[in-house]
């Protein structure tokens, strides 16, 4: 049934002009979310799995998460937001952690385009960079991050 529109696909590059900016919905991290994170990635650092340790040794109070999982969350808004289906790769980026994350917080990322090239190598396809912040609930920025990705336009053809 090719003349029904598919909805919930990404942002085509043409559609991603520098300056453009957006938003995801809100995602709150829950206990569960950092003990599975932390199992299936080996993160089983006292810093995350030892309440005591946190209370009596620990600079951090509270119930803090890797900021690989407020990482990572963000990239599953921004898959769920705008990328589905028309992100090719993902290159390279700059990271940098503005600020601890805890269990309860609830994030959403702010994205703005910096750059939008299309390739010239690779028809259909641009490299597209942004930066994007994580943002928590009392507007307290905890990273910043500029990923740099290979993404689909609306003439694409796989090759």
């Amino acid at each position: 049934m090719a003349d029904i529109e598919t909805v919930g696909v990404g942002i085509h590059w043409e559609d991603l002009p520098v300056g453009r900016k957006f938003k995801t919905v809100g995602r709150t991290i829950t206990e569960a979310d950092l003990a599975n994170f932390i199992s299936c990635t080996g993160m089983l650092e006292v810093l995350f799995t030892n309440v005591e340790f946190l209370k009596t040794e620990s600079a951090i109070k509270g119930r803090v998460v890797p900021a690989a999982l407020a990482y990572s969350f963000a990239e599953g808004l921004l898959v769920q937001a705008a990328m589905q289906s028309v992100g090719l790769a993902f290159l390279n980026m700059e990271l940098d952690v503005k600020g601890p994350t805890f269990v309860g917080d609830t994030i959403h990322v702010e994205c703005e385009v910096i750059e939008c090239q299309e390739s010239k190598r690779r028809p259909g396809v641009a490299l597209v960079r942004t930066r994007n912040q994580i943002v928590k609930h009392d507007g307290t920025v905890v990273i910043v991050y500029t990923p740099l990705r290979m993404v689909k336009g609306r003439g694409y053809k796989a090759s």
